[in-house]
């Protein structure tokens, strides 16, 4: 069952009658209280209430009387499988989710375990050539390689069908014909599969130019590369990218680099400060997004252009390509090192 969190907000001067009501026709048995900065006040459930009115508070009382001021709550990129131990845990039925104390989501053990259905479409790029797994992919396109006992690529989708995802679009060019053959219109796997195919490869972003009129006109779409295995959330990364309106947002994963020597500061012949091998950390593109029709739309067919590029146009045009840190796992299987990996990996992953 979908829910919308936002509409189980209450101030702290809303009554507790009316903390009720909401409690009550939202069906989470939760409201969250927060001032007009959507910062995080406190929790109320039925059981605040009921301890409050035996305590002697009236119904036409503030709610921040019987609140609880300091609830468990959880960042937003917690993965669910963690959620679930900390309700459990601390025997609760929901979960706020917060970026320095300010609410963006709930939480609830109900809906964990519900898979919605998601007309979005998934569009997953096929295309590429793989060669640095050589001989590996002479005689066979990269997502096709077997992680396990099954194609990444078969993975892949089997991963978002789990998450409510059926209406996949695969983007071809290397030896289409395997992909075609293994898949079919993806009625054996319980999903609708539909290719577009590249003459000429267009770059990480043109096969966007490809795809039919007929996509959904209100709905953005998930495009992902078809060599990643992930545990990504794609329902919350969905729901982040909606709740914030964006007209396209970008999965990152942090990086750490070490540099190897002393790093040395200085100001003239004068040493202002000395790093023995500092770590840098930097945010860098995971191959997964999610494009408004704005975004698909603004690429003309056979245009060739990499995401990264066609990013920036839209960040100069409105300013509005937001990005979802990841901190599930996420493997880009470019070369033999992460192919012989992911072959480690995915015994404990879940996903084979």
């Amino acid at each position: 069952m979908k829910h919308s969190w936002k509409k189980i907000l209450i101030s702290p001067k809303s009554t507790i009658i009316e903390s009720l009501k909401v409690i009550d026709t939202q069906a989470l048995r939760v409201a969250l209280v927060v001032n007009e900065n959507m910062e995080l006040q406190g929790v109320v459930t039925d059981g605040d209430i009921r301890r409050g009115i035996l305590s002697g508070v009236g119904l036409d009382s503030c709610v921040s009387e019987i609140m609880n001021r300091n609830p468990i709550t959880a960042c937003a990129t917690t993965p669910k499988k963690e959620l679930v131990k900390l309700m459990e845990k601390k025997s609760i039925l929901s979960v706020p989710l917060v970026e320095k104390n300010i609410v963006v989501g709930l939480e609830t053990l109900q809906h964990i375990f519900d898979v919605p259905e998601y007309d979005n479409p998934v569009f997953i790029m096929a295309g590429g050539f793989g060669t640095r797994l050589r001989p590996l992919t002479d005689n066979c396109p990269k997502p096709m390689l077997k992680i396990g006992n099954r194609p990444i690529l078969e993975t892949l989708i089997l991963s978002f069908k789990n998450a409510g995802f059926k209406n996949f679009y695969i983007s071809t060019h290397f030896m289409p014909e395997q992909i075609h053959g293994y898949f079919g219109n993806g009625s054996a796997f319980d999903v609708n599969i539909k290719y577009v195919h590249e003459d000429n490869p267009l770059g990480t972003g043109g096969a966007l130019g490809l795809l039919p009129d007929d996509l959904p006109a209100d709905l953005p779409l998930i495009m992902i590369n078809g060599d990643v295995l992930t545990k990504v959330d794609f329902q919350r990364l969905l729901a982040f990218h909606n709740d914030k309106n964006a007209d396209a947002t970008m999965c990152v994963r942090e990086y750490d680099y070490q540099i190897p020597y002393g790093v040395i500061e200085g100001d003239g012949n004068k040493i202002t400060s000395m790093v023995e091998k500092p770590v840098q950390r930097f945010f860098v593109n995971a191959g997964i997004y999610v494009v408004s029709p704005r975004v698909i739309k603004s690429v003309p067919k056979n245009h060739r252009i990499d995401m990264p590029t066609l990013l920036e146009q839209h960040m100069n045009q409105r300013n509005n390509v937001l990005m979802f840190p990841i901190h599930e796992y996420w493997l880009d299987i470019g070369r033999m090192d992460d192919f012989n990996r992911a072959q480690v990996d995915i015994h404990t992953l879940g996903l084979n």
